[in-house]
């Protein structure tokens, strides 16, 4: 069977789409939200998003850490936000090839807003090769069933804090 090679998931957050924007297209800030994430080095002086922004993002799953680099190739405020993983290492991203998309959208609903997070494999593996390394690397799931997971876990958090911010 195939792996999946995208999942994604959605949450309803009171709170304007500008607003969820600004938080979660500052890759310094994800690691308030993300269980793996631990936040990010930004390249340059700009800290508002723009396509083409580089950053290094901190990792961490038990006692195993590591450092990817990331390019942003989508920043619409307040409609979308996405970024493409592109190297990977333990101290330094050392090692290039495509690794992930991540991509968030925003919509307005009722008065609040729908954010979608979307996690894209962009692998080129062998599935058998693919299936090996996800065993090991995630306790037994593929990438798809842990990112899945992780992903219900930022947006939860997410909404939490935007809604508390907001009281």
């Amino acid at each position: 069977m195939p792996r999946t090679m995208s999942v994604a998931d959605s949450i309803l957050i009171d709170a304007t789409p500008a607003r969820v924007y600004q938080q979660l297209s500052d890759p310094t800030a994800m690691g308030r939200w993300s269980p793996e994430n631990r936040g990010a080095a930004v390249r340059g002086d700009r800290r508002e998003a723009f396509v083409g922004m580089v950053f290094e993002g901190r990792n961490r799953r038990g006692a195993v850490g590591w450092t990817t680099r990331c390019t942003v190739t989508a920043a619409e405020p307040g409609k979308r936000f996405a970024f493409r993983v592109h190297a990977i290492g333990l101290r330094r991203p050392l090692v290039p090839g495509p690794i992930a998309t991540w991509e968030y959208r925003f919509e307005a609903v009722d008065g609040a807003t729908r954010v979608t997070e979307t996690w894209t494999d962009d692998r080129r593996w062998p599935d058998f090769l693919a299936a090996a390394f996800d065993r090991v690397a995630t306790g037994g799931k593929t990438f798809a069933q842990f990112q899945a997971g992780n992903i219900r876990t930022t947006l939860r958090r997410l909404k939490a804090a935007l809604e508390a911010d907001a009281e």
